[in-house]
């Protein structure tokens, strides 16, 4: 079994190994990777730890780490709040995005093999803060504006499950890749006026499948990736462009990954009072 650990700003994960292929995800700096089997010396066919995902990759894009190298860097590393800061090599720098990850991070310096980066941007490590509808909010208020790209997870481009899983990653929730996917997470919430922010709403296209997802907003609105990322108005019939007049995308679910916040009330026109003392992070 062998593993490795991605050394690049963002590298394509494709459906199949050709650079024609359609780009289906992206592994982001310091993201980590099973290596399922290898096609030549050009392809890997590669599991992506953090939501087992599985595609390829051009195989220099990926750097081999040993078992316990993969193990502990599970384990240990921050990630990037920046939504693009370098991180600074011996003779050398690489611009980093919002979710990459900074293995073995100290504040200042992190080790990526034998060589040693310096970072000086913000970062988050799990376990420093109290998940909350706030905290989402504010994560995902920061990939305001980033172009929609299909299969993308950066702030370069990203598509709206992406927005929805980077964001969750970021406040310590495994999500997987797709939709479809998501949907199976978390507690089901049978009315939109039961919801509270930073509920994740699933919309079904005109056969039934479950196309797109967003996160709750107080006010009635909902932040989500249509060409780009952007806030717009929901209801229970789906989402509203005001603009346009007229609704683009239709409500199938509601699912709620938080815990609920009780003593703030349920529906997601009202604001959330965060209960514990969080870091700032913005």
């Amino acid at each position: 079994m062998h593993f490795g650990i991605c050394p690049l700003s963002v590298v394509p994960v494709r459906n199949s190994p050709s650079h024609r292929s359609e780009m289906v995800s992206q592994l982001l700096f310091g993201e980590l990777v099973e290596i399922l089997e290898e096609k030549g010396k050009q392809w890997s066919r590669v599991r992506c730890d953090n939501d087992n995902f599985v595609g390829w990759v051009e195989s220099s894009q990926v750097k081999r780490v040993t078992p316990t190298e993969f193990e502990h860097y599970q384990q240990h590393f921050a990630f990037s709040l920046e939504l693009v800061q370098p991180v600074m090599g011996p003779d050398h720098f690489i611009p980093v995005t919002m979710g990459a990850r900074l293995p073995d991070f100290d504040g200042i310096r992190f080790k990526l093999g034998d060589t040693t980066y310096t970072f000086s941007g913000q970062a988050l490590s799990i376990g420093d803060f109290q998940p909350s509808s706030d905290l989402i909010l504010k994560l995902a208020k920061r990939y305001l504006h980033t172009p929609y790209l299909w299969g993308g997870r950066s702030p370069f481009g990203i598509d709206s499950s992406g927005l929805v899983q980077m964001v969750y990653n970021l406040a310590g929730f495994r999500l997987p890749r797709e939709p479809q996917q998501q949907l199976e997470v978390g507690e089901t919430i049978d009315f939109i006026e039961h919801s509270q922010v930073g509920d994740v709403a699933f919309f079904e296209n005109n056969q039934g499948r479950i196309t797109h997802s967003g996160i709750l907003m107080p006010n009635g609105q909902i932040i989500h990736a249509n060409g780009g990322v952007r806030i717009d108005l929901v209801d229970h019939y789906g989402i509203f462009d005001d603009q346009k007049k007229y609704y683009t995308r239709r409500l199938r679910l509601i699912k709620r990954v938080l815990p609920t916040i009780a003593a703030a009330g349920n529906n997601a026109s009202q604001s959330v009072d965060v209960r514990s003392k969080q870091i700032e992070l913005f």
